[in-house]
C-alpha cells in the first residue's frame, strides 16, 4: 500500500507543489514591513512543507530499505532535509538562510531539469579538456598582451595576473572595446590584430564548444532515459505474455485432468 503511495504520479505532483509552496514562503518572509501575525503563519507553513518532506524520506525509506540510499538523488534530498531539521539557534542561526536550499529538490523531483543536472555532470569531462584548452589560450594572450602593452598600460597589463583578468573582460565582451581596446589603440593603432582574432577564438568558438558539450550530454542522457523506459515496457509486456501462456497452460492442464478423470470412470 504504501509503495503504491510513494510511487503515484499524484503523490509525486504533491511533493512538487509542497517545494513551490515552501520555496515562495521562504521568499515572503524576506519582505518588509510585515505583521508578526503574518510571520507566525509563514512560520507554521514553513514547519508544515517540513514535516511533510520528512514524511515522504521515512516513506520512502520504509518502502526500499537499504537500497533507498543506492540512488545520488535520494541522498540529496536526505541531506538537504536533514540539514533543514538542525535547530537555527545560536552559532547555528545562519542555517536559516539555507532553508531556501530546500527549492533544490526541485532538480530530483521533476524529470526535465534531472536530465539537464545530469547532462551537466556528465559533460565534466569534455568541460574540463575545454578549460584546459582555454586556460592555454589565455596564458598565451596574457604573455603577449603584457609583453606589448604592459609598459603603456599598467594597470591592465603590467603583470600577467592584470593581463589575464582584463582578457577575462574581454572575453566576456564587457566593455571591450571603448573601455580597454580603443585607448590601447589610440597608443597602438595595430593593437585589433591581437584583440579581434582573441574574443573570435575565445568568444565565439571556445564557450561555444562549452555549450556544445553540455547539449550533447543532455541529450545522451535523454536517449538513456527512453532507452531504459523502453527496456522496461518491453520487460513488463515479456511478463504479461508469460502469465498468459502460463494461464492458457493451465487451462490446458485442467481440461487434460478432467478428461482423464471422465476415461477412468
Amino acid at each position: 500500500m504504501i509503495k503504491q503511495v510513494v510511487e503515484s504520479r499524484w503523490f509525486h505532483n504533491f511533493v512538487i507543489i509542497v517545494i513551490l509552496i515552501n520555496g515562495a514562503v521562504l521568499g515572503i518572509e524576506t519582505m518588509k514591513g510585515l505583521s508578526a501575525t503574518t510571520l507566525n503563519w509563514l512560520e507554521r507553513i514553513d514547519q508544515l512543507c517540513l514535516l511533510i518532506f520528512v514524511i515522504e524520506l521515512l516513506m520512502k525509506m520504509y518502502v526500499y530499505r537499504l537500497s533507498f540510499f543506492k540512488q545520488g538523488w535520494n541522498v540529496f534530498d536526505f541531506v538537504i532535509v536533514g540539514v533543514a531539521l538542525i535547530p537555527a539557534t545560536g552559532q547555528l542561526s545562519i542555517l536559516r538562510a539555507f532553508r531556501i536550499f530546500r527549492v533544490l529538490r526541485l532538480v530530483s523531483s521533476v524529470d526535465s531539469i534531472r536530465r539537464v543536472v545530469a547532462g551537466m555532470l556528465m559533460a565534466i569531462p569534455g568541460v574540463g579538456s575545454v578549460g584546459g584548452l582555454l586556460v592555454i589560450f589565455f596564458y598565451i594572450g596574457a604573455v603577449i598582451s603584457t609583453t606589448l602593452y604592459g609598459e603603456a598600460f599598467p594597470d591592465w597589463f603590467g603583470n600577467l595576473g592584470r593581463s589575464m583578468y582584463t582578457l577575462f573582460q574581454i572575453m566576456t565582451l564587457e566593455s571591450w572595446s571603448m573601455g580597454i581596446v580603443r585607448p590601447v589603440m589610440d597608443v597602438y593603432p595595430y593593437a585589433w590584430i591581437f584583440f579581434i582574432p582573441f574574443i573570435t577564438v575565445t568568444t565565439f568558438t571556445v564557450l561555444n564548444l562549452f555549450i556544445g558539450i553540455i547539449v550533447d550530454a543532455i541529450a545522451t542522457v535523454k536517449e538513456q532515459d527512453q532507452s531504459s523506459r523502453h527496456h522496461q515496457l518491453s520487460s513488463k509486456e515479456d511478463i504479461d505474455l508469460v502469465r498468459q501462456d502460463l494461464h492458457a497452460l493451465r487451462a490446458h492442464l485442467d481440461t487434460l485432468l478432467k478428461d482423464t478423470e471422465r476415461k477412468t470412470q
